[in-house]
């Protein structure tokens, strides 16, 4: 059995098998993933809360002084940059579409739909891959910093892997049908036990495929 398929089915065991939000709101999506970046989720949510409560359409926010949507969504942090993308991305939305809504992406392919979401302000391979994986199923492989974090421990992409070049090498690996599962059981592990800067292995049952733990006995010999 390949190390891919041993860590996802070990962690599977250890978190279950996440099943997908139903997501059908594309542009709602992209104002959280924009709210998500820096922060914790349960920030992200509070700021988007106080969006809903304050605004009631995603043109509401587009069309609101800049400074006040900054303001509305402080819990989140980095409210400034947050509200000038935001709008931005909603903007461009509506310039090139006639309309603020996303669903002419379901239709593309993963790669045309994908270079369509990286060309609005905000938004970075994650971002992209969240809404094209969540939104529409696409088999778009999202990579926060667990995922990021945890597969280059292990050893099922190089060391030296950066972020967005981890999108492109876990898409190709990842069973398409498996992507959801591992992304959320990933973000799990990384957050329990394969923490930063330093993993608790003594509660980790992938000691024995682990590039990282293998590395440390052989330090400590």
């Amino acid at each position: 059995m390949s190390k891919l398929k041993k860590t996802m089915n070990h962690l599977k065991d250890i978190y279950g098998k996440p099943e997908p939000k139903k997501r059908n709101n594309p542009i709602q999506s992209l104002i959280q993933v924009i709210l998500s970046q820096n922060t914790n989720d349960k920030n992200r949510d509070r700021a988007y809360r106080k969006l809903a409560s304050k605004y009631s359409s995603p043109r509401e926010i587009m069309e609101a002084p800049k400074n006040e949507v900054a303001q509305t969504i402080s819990v989140a942090g980095l409210h400034n940059t947050k509200a000038d993308r935001m709008q931005k991305a909603l903007k461009k939305i509506q310039s090139e579409r006639g309309e603020l809504e996303l669903d002419f992406l379901r239709k593309m392919e993963l790669d045309q739909a994908r270079k369509w979401l990286l060309q609005l302000p905000g938004v970075g391979p994650k971002s992209a891959a969240v809404i094209l994986n969540f939104d529409f199923d696409k088999k778009a492989f999202p990579v926060d910093t667990h995922v990021h974090r945890v597969t280059r421990r292990i050893g099922l992409i190089p060391e030296e892997t950066n972020r967005d070049k981890a999108h492109d090498l876990l898409e190709e690996i990842v069973p398409p049908e498996r992507m959801y599962e591992f992304h959320v059981n990933l973000i799990r592990h990384g957050r329990k036990v394969c923490k930063a800067p330093t993993p608790i292995c003594s509660e980790c049952n992938l000691t024995d495929i682990c590039r990282y733990r293998k590395k440390q006995k052989n330090k400590e010999k």
